[in-house]
């Protein structure tokens, strides 16, 4: 239990500290820190989800939907500031009910009257509630909660009032006599002297608990000198979010995208922040056995001159072979081998790619962008298990059979080199997709790929066809976020090096027939002669 835990942190030796969250993403950056708790800022979360001041504008419906937010984000206690209760001691009742019902540590209510104005707002004269209404408060938190760990401070703004220090003392003492566990003397000085006075004569035996956005300079050793127990730095992560977010944003209109790269979080680290890898293994843990077949992603987006005119008014995917259009064969067979989505990126004449259950996905920049440009405009279909295409191979099914069976997390059609089986084969492609690969225990690995490895060195060819598991679609994606930008344009075998560059096993599934890469126009007549109707 956190209130629990935030009770055995105070028997530390030296203070507790919190960091100031304004929402979860916030809460859970506090908790990698090494913060010890999490201080769930009110001023942060007015800021933050309505910009609005600190001035009980958000209802305690509202706070408490943030609050939970940041609690289900992060493992460590939280602390919610929650003003002056909302009101009198009805609201405190209520707050504390569902305050504890959620699983919060501990909550923060001050001596100010509803509504309140934050206590550091320039120009702010504070009238404060009458200290036994202040106390009544307390008592009612106190008798409320169910757990006797959950934790209640009791905030005294005394000294911001300008009320002097006997009048924080004795407000403090009957905040404790009321049941308080920790007492909170607040201060906007620019020093800590005031927290120091009020250290030495505080008789006691609640923790104390400051706030030193005021007087910074203070260290915590120094605060725990003074016998502080806790210490909230509360809103410098807000703050310290509003000045890259400006800059970042200010770089980026400026500049361009590329200019703010390296000033940014990487998505992947995004992703591990918000839990995505939790998400795909829950996935595979209960939906493996209900999920359907794998999806599959052909890229049909490029205008090919070589088959100008036969391409003027359609893309190559869509040419006709004996009846059939080259995308309606892929994606026929596929759905004949269990694939059960198709995706389809496409580009040029794209009004012309017009087939029943195919997901299309457009590159409106097909002219200037590279293979990878085009696959990654349906990434969304690369969450789980997927098949990766050319747009202009056809396959037989038995090819596409034995992909689909393989063990491994990321698998290549290859054909390979043989004398019956030569590469190139007679065909006149100037970059093909050279492969060299490497048998290591019982499977073929790929060990480099691309069209500059050459015909002399290579003993394969990628056949334009791939598998990725869930596994390895996942690695896949986060190697394309970690490529520089330039490079995201390249081909698809840039990125599989890339991979394989990494330490990543790629394994080849080699076959010496079975498939036509229809690159020119006599590939185009051969597919004719050999394809069945």
């Amino acid at each position: 239990m956190k209130a629990a835990r935030l009770r055995r942190l105070l028997r530390k030796k030296g203070p507790i500290l919190l960091g100031g969250a304004h929402d979860a993403l916030s809460a859970k950056l506090i908790e990698e820190a090494g913060y010890d708790a999490v201080w769930a800022s009110s001023f942060g979360i007015s800021a933050s989800t309505r910009c609005l001041p600190d001035a009980n504008v958000l209802t305690m419906t509202e706070a408490l939907e943030a609050v939970k937010g940041m609690n289900e984000a992060v493992r460590i206690p939280v602390v919610a500031d929650c003003d002056n209760g909302y009101g009198n001691v009805h609201n405190v009742i209520r707050l504390v009910k569902e305050y504890e019902r959620a699983g919060i540590a501990g909550i923060s209510i001050e001596d100010n009257p509803f509504p309140k104005k934050c206590s550091l707002y320039p120009g702010e004269r504070q009238e404060l509630v009458d200290k036994d209404e202040m106390a009544g408060r307390i008592a009612a938190a106190k008798s409320t909660q169910v757990s006797p760990a959950f934790f209640v401070i009791a905030r005294t703004e005394a000294l911001i009032a300008g009320l002097g220090m006997e009048e924080a003392l004795g407000r403090a003492a009957a905040y404790e006599a009321a049941g308080a566990d920790a007492i909170l003397i607040h201060s906007r000085q620019a020093t800590p002297d005031e927290i120091r006075v009020f250290a030495e004569r505080w008789k006691g035996t609640a923790p104390l608990v400051v706030v030193p956005t005021k007087y910074p300079d203070v260290t915590l050793k120094e605060l725990g000198a003074m016998g502080i127990r806790m210490v909230i730095f509360a809103n410098q992560a807000l703050r310290a979010s509003i000045v890259a977010m400006r800059a970042t944003l200010a770089k980026m209109r400026r500049s361009g995208l590329r200019s703010v790269q390296a000033d940014i979080a990487p998505l992947d680290e995004v992703f591990r922040l918000v839990g995505q890898p939790g998400l795909e293994a829950d996935d595979e843990r209960f939906l493996k056995k209900f999920k359907k077949g794998p999806s599959a992603v052909i890229v049909a987006a490029g205008f090919e001159k070589n088959f100008w005119p036969l391409n003027s008014d359609r893309p190559k995917a869509m040419l006709e072979i004996r009846g059939k259009s080259i995308l309606e064969r892929q994606t026929e067979l596929l759905k004949r081998c269990g694939v059960d989505r198709v995706a389809v990126v496409t580009g040029y004449k794209d009004d012309r790619v017009r087939l029943p259950g195919i997901v299309k996905f457009r590159n409106p920049r097909y002219r200037d962008t590279g293979m990878l440009y085009s696959l990654f405009r349906a990434e969304s279909q690369m969450a789980g298990k997927f098949i990766f295409l050319y747009g202009d191979v056809l396959f037989d099914a038995l090819v596409v059979e034995k992909l689909l069976k393989t063990r491994h997390d990321i698998t290549l059609i290859v054909q390979r080199s043989t004398p019956k089986h030569p590469l190139l084969n007679g065909r006149k492609k100037a970059e093909r997709d050279w492969v060299v690969t490497r048998e290591e225990g019982g499977a073929v690995q790929i060990s480099q790929i691309g069209h500059r490895i050459g015909a002399e060195r290579a003993n394969g060819e990628f056949a334009g066809i791939a598998y990725f598991s869930q596994a390895g679609a996942q690695k896949f994606r986060g190697a394309y976020r970690r490529m520089p930008p330039a490079a995201r344009d390249g081909q698809f075998t840039d990125l599989i090096q890339a991979l394989i560059d990494r330490g990543q096993k790629v394994h080849a599934l080699a076959i010496t027939g079975g498939w036509i890469d229809i690159d020119s126009f006599e590939d185009y007549q051969k597919a004719w002669e050999t394809v069945r109707p």
